[in-house]
């Protein structure tokens, strides 16, 4: 045991004991003496120490103490400010707080100081001096936070040792300066060729670029397959230029801005994206590493969770039965943060939240705050309330080094540091890059308007390229006309790819796919009953002494005859389920399941997960089926909706072979991921060429539970429809949901698109739900349902009502049904992609008709009747009137009473049967003509 294990609050009462194990060694413990008796070999024992007087044991502990003060809070003391603000530091962090003088630390043992320092020190005060060095020079480490020892000595020694500082020998110092030369003639250039254009320099934070280099490389030697990286609009051309390899001709061809070569693409789809939100994707170093720069919108950190999912996935092997297998040693997620945004913006914890999570972890995520000091025009004491902007990372015990953006050796061993505790440990890292804005938060806004001191100080600020040129130069390392002869290459490079620029061909833009003409309707997604059987049979199997709580076993046995008689109505909604899943794995389709409470389901249906009431061990049916071929993953997420949308899109798009599927605990909270939704699943494809195929299971229904347990907003999500982007369904019964799983997986690879299911609550169990083993066999899914029993009445039909969802379940059982012939009920079971063929059919089938109807348990300005109206009125073409007849508008969803509720609901049946414009009894349902 090495004296530095003593160090700290309890040196005092060390101390204490050392005098006593001087007087009479006999008086410790064994351990203590033994310790005691080593010190001596360390240069701090009896030759040192003993014959000291009281006096000195006090110096001893505060040698001690000072020593642990500056590892604790020697950061704050750090100068990593470019512009020259002073650190805040500490009083703990000079001796006289501890009761000691640099007199006294000379006539100490340098062990008392513990560390490498020690080890090259003839006193404490040598040690300690060193130690300031590393700790409040232009680096501060702040690591006291994490919790675990191992990693806390790791930091420490890595810290003190310096084997992380990068050498400065001729050949890499001018590898760096040539490197920083051609991040600063970039954005010169462009701010030259292009006046006015905006490009968010990275300016002021150049080394960020060296910085990647040195991550991606280390990346590279530690066996990493894909380095996926996140970061906002700051510097992030010179990102594409310079760590991905984009053409400076595709580059300068976006500045250009040719309109030619939209045109065609726009009938694709195509929307396009300004050039600082563009991806990019390029074979890294060493040939073997993979580096993508993912798209993001404005949203700033919006993109955090995607490539967090992204990295999972990169790391995930779901070929073979089973849960799937994890290596996080080849996957390394990147994500740079703004200084305002990183604790100003939720899903930044939230995504922080999910880097310890079984399902979501990624073998440690390396974060780099581009730290401004400075947001739009807002200080730091006007962003956020911690010490600094990466405050909020200590709480998740995620170590951080601030270093000063005008020191290269400083910066690249931070990134070194970071690179090699990210491979040893799998933990997340957190640099804050403290540096500067050269220019307003765009190339034209005028920063000074609001920072007046500030911009005049940057605008005298030479930059790191400068500094480095100078100091290389003057310690003779490099020649020097080599500084200036740098920029004369660079530029010329830029100038000679301007002047032979064609735009029309040099811009280069993804190229949205088509999707298949009909590839939806011609999948075959029946599964021979017997085949369900054996499926079903193998879901049931469970270890010799597994004990089922006893309602589920009740369910099991249920479960086994569900499927004895091939026509009788007995497959309900999560069994239905089930079959799909077990079927897609035995499809050789691996499956993620996941959200919030999905293990068991918000309602308790689906029980993916068994748990031993005896012993409290697991049972996942999926992944021990004889069946399958491909894993099958389920887990139940953190409660937040934004974050979890994130990942498991990014999982989707980097695994497009695997059906993804993320189920709310309520439709209603699917707005808690809005962002996500408008800037990634609905709009992706057609700013960057995403194929998002992520599957959203939504309970939805009016049951009396209120405006935050009724609605998924299917109106927002069909306000966002456009393009074939998306497909929205609202089934309404087994099979239908059966076969809409097996046609999602099956479309993977032919027509990927976000798939969002408007699920049942009341209806997971409810008979009219259910369907017959047959129907999953012969039949497929139905985007239009037409009223069966009506099939023989059809001449004498004058009112045909369309409706979505569970309410054609409260149409169907209600006593008006019988009573009233002439009305017919057809279900729209798919409310995009629009079923206008579908819905064609059914309408000509019905040649009596005086009047259609809408019908929805959704207020006029919610649900489907504002998208379903004008399509519907296109398809009738003055035929006969349209009708609406659903809840009056409103600001809120649905009553806040059951009792109201069931006031309003049992007048919207009626209504669909009766002429009625309005019920006094029920004021908030409304039957208008359109």
């Amino acid at each position: 045991m090495k004296i530095e294990g003593f160090l700290g609050a309890n040196a005092g009462y060390v101390a204490e004991l050392f005098e006593r194990y001087r007087q009479q060694p006999e008086s410790v413990d064994a351990e203590t003496r033994a310790v005691f008796d080593a010190w001596g070999s360390q240069g701090a024992g009896p030759t040192d120490v003993v014959t000291a007087p009281a006096a000195n044991v006090l110096s001893i502990v505060g040698a001690a103490n000072l020593a642990e003060s500056i590892r604790r809070y020697g950061h704050l003391a750090a100068t990593i400010d470019p512009l020259g603000t002073a650190p805040v530091d500490d009083p703990t962090l000079a001796p006289a707080s501890h009761g000691l003088t640099d007199e006294d630390l000379r006539k100490l043992p340098a062990s008392l100081v513990g560390g490498p320092v020690a080890h090259t020190s003839a006193n404490a005060f040598e040690a300690i001096e060193k130690l300031r060095r590393v700790y409040s020079s232009t680096t501060g480490f702040d690591y006291a936070h994490v919790f675990v020892p191992e990693e806390r000595e790791w930091l420490r020694h890595a810290a003190e040792s310096g084997r992380f500082l990068p050498p400065m020998e001729p050949h890499s110092a001018e590898a760096l300066l040539d490197r920083l030369t051609s991040v600063e003639v970039f954005e010169h250039f462009l701010h030259q060729a292009f006046p006015g254009k905006t490009r968010f320099s990275v300016e002021g934070l150049d080394m960020l670029i060296p910085m990647l280099d040195e991550i991606l490389c280390s990346a590279a030697d530690q066996g990493v397959r894909h380095a996926l990286l996140g970061m906002a609009h700051r510097g992030r051309l010179n990102v594409l230029a310079h760590v991905l390899d984009k053409p400076y001709a595709q580059i300068l061809a976006e500045f250009k801005d040719p309109v030619q070569p939209m045109s065609w693409l726009v009938n694709l789809g195509w929307m396009g994206d300004v050039r600082y939100h563009a991806g990019a994707r390029t074979a890294g170093p060493r040939g073997q590493l993979f580096v993508t720069l993912v798209p993001n919108p404005s949203h700033l950190e919006a993109v955090n969770p995607v490539v967090a999912g992204m990295a999972r996935a990169a790391g995930t092997r779901a070929d073979q039965p089973g849960a799937s297998v994890f290596d996080g040693r080849v996957t390394l997620p990147i994500l740079i943060h703004g200084d305002a945004a990183f604790p100003g913006q939720g899903v930044v914890a939230e995504t922080l939240n999910l880097s310890r999570l079984a399902g979501y972890e990624t073998g440690g995520t390396l974060h780099i705050i581009a730290n401004n000091q400075l947001g739009f025009t807002a200080t730091p004491e006007e962003s956020y309330s911690t010490s600094y902007a990466s405050g909020l990372a200590r709480g998740f015990k995620i170590p951080v080094v601030h270093v000063n953006a005008d020191d290269p050796v400083a910066c690249l061993e931070a990134a070194r540091m970071a690179a090699e505790y990210r491979s040893r440990f799998g933990r997340d890292f957190l640099i804050d890059l403290v540096g500067y804005r050269r220019y307003g938060h765009n190339e034209g806004d005028e920063a000074a308007f609001t920072q007046p001191l500030m911009y005049q100080v940057i605008g005298a600020h030479p930059t790191v390229r400068a500094q480095l040129a100078r100091a290389q130069v003057d310690a003779g390392q490099l020649p020097p006309d080599l500084p200036d002869t740098l920029v004369r290459k660079h530029r010329e490079e830029l100038e000679k790819t301007l002047a032979s620029l064609e735009p029309e061909k040099d811009v280069v833009l993804p190229v949205p796919t088509p999707a298949v003409a009909g590839a939806a309707a011609r999948v075959d997604t029946g599964v021979p009953v017997e085949r369900l059987r054996e499926l079903n049979a193998g879901l049931l199997e469970a270890p010799a002494g597994f004990t089922f709580h006893k309602k589920l076993e009740r369910g099991r046995e249920r479960r086994r005859a569900s499927l004895a008689n091939p026509s009788e109505r007995s497959v309900d909604w999560a069994t239905a389920e089930e079959l799909a899943l077990a079927s897609i794995l035995a499809d050789g389709i691996p499956v993620r399941l996941t959200g919030e409470d999905v293990e068991r389901g918000t309602f308790s249906q689906r029980h993916a997960v068994f748990h031993d009431a005896v012993k409290g061990t697991r049972l996942i049916p999926l992944q021990t089926s004889a069946h399958a071929r491909a894993a099958f993953d389920v887990y139940n997420s953190p409660l937040t909706e934004n974050a979890t949308i994130g990942f498991e899109l990014g999982y989707g798009l980097h695994a497009p072979g695997t059906l993804v599927i993320w189920e709310a605990q309520y439709g209603d909270f699917i707005n808690g991921a809005q962002v996500v939704l408008d800037e990634f699943v609905t709009s992706g494809r057609a700013k960057w060429g995403m194929k998002p195929a992520l599957v959203f299971l939504l309970p939805h229904a009016y049951e009396g539970q209120g405006p935050d347990h009724s609605s998924a907003r299917p109106e927002r999500i069909l306000q966002a429809a456009a393009d074939t982007n998306l497909r929205l369904v609202n089934c309404t019964t087994a099979a239908q949901y059966f076969h809409l799983l097996r046609r999602q997986a099956h479309l993977l690879a032919t027509d990927p698109l976000p798939l969002f299911v408007l699920t049942p609550k009341s209806l997971l169990r409810h008979p009219a739900v259910r369907s017959t083993p047959l129907e999953l066999e012969h039949g497929r899914f139905l985007s239009v349902i037409d009223d069966e029993e009506a099939r023989e009445r059809k001449g004498s039909v004058t009112r045909l009502v369309l409706c979505s969802g569970k309410v054609y379940v409260d149409l169907v059982t209600s006593p008006r049904r019988a009573a009233d012939p002439h009305v017919a009920i057809c279900r729209v079971e798919q409310l995009f992609p629009f079923p206008g063929t579908a819905l064609r059919e059914a309408l000509e089938g019905y040649q009596a008709l005086t009047e259609v109807v809408w019908l929805q348990e959704e207020p006029e300005n919610m649900g489907a009747w504002e998208f379903m109206r004008p399509r519907l009125e296109e398809l009738i073409s003055g035929r006969c009137p349209l009708r609406y007849v659903g809840r009056v508008r409103s600001s809120s969803p649905s009553e806040g009473s059951a009792a109201w509720h069931q006031v309003s609901q049992a007048a919207l049946i009626d209504q669909a049967f009766v002429h009625d414009e309005r019920s006094p009894a029920a004021p908030l349902v409304l039957s208008k003509p359109a």
